[in-house]
């Protein structure tokens, strides 16, 4: 009986640090530069709504698995910088932002270093939800578009959500 508890406690605290090292290296493959190639949300931004050029977004691992991603965007025809921080939950790929009020998910897709970052949250009493599929590099590829629209139509998004912003580089006033 004491040899099958010990081989229980062992194989659980393996099990613990397996699923550390995985962590540990999911951490350093989402840390970095990436792009986002396409966006879907519940509000149709087709219709002139929502952002027409996106910029490339930073995500660096923090300690105990949280993630800090650095977001530029334009509004007001001035270039804007916003950090959030992601915190790490016991879900695998499940995090918190704004103080618990919104969950992110990051979901890896079976294209090489593409993923899907899904986000939850309340505004204004309804739910509000949003996906981004974003790549290491900002070239198209429809294989991971692909993948994309099988995600959105499983979270039952309308395919005429889906928007795909003009990619740029940085963020630099036009002049007129």
């Amino acid at each position: 009986m004491r040899n099958l508890l010990l081989t229980v406690l062992l194989l659980g605290l393996v099990t613990v640090l397996k699923a550390q090292e995985v962590s540990s290296d999911y951490q350093e493959e989402l840390s970095g530069t990436w792009y986002v190639k396409a966006m879907v949300c519940d509000n149709n931004r087709t219709e002139g709504k929502g952002p027409k050029k996106v910029f490339p977004m930073t995500v660096t691992a923090l300690e105990e698995g949280d993630l800090e991603v650095e977001i530029t965007f334009w509004k007001k025809n001035q270039c804007h910088k916003k950090k959030i921080v992601m915190h790490k939950t016991d879900e695998p790929g499940k995090y918190t932002a704004f103080k618990g009020k919104k969950v992110i998910y990051i979901h890896e897709l079976p294209v090489k270093d593409h993923y899907i970052f899904y986000c939850e949250g309340r505004l204004q009493g309804k739910l509000h939800r949003k996906g981004k599929l974003v790549g290491k590099n900002p070239e198209d590829n429809p294989e991971a578009m692909e993948e994309f629209k099988k995600f959105i139509q499983r979270k039952k998004f309308p395919q005429e959500n889906i928007f795909v912003p003009e990619q740029r580089d940085e963020c630099v006033p036009e002049s007129n």
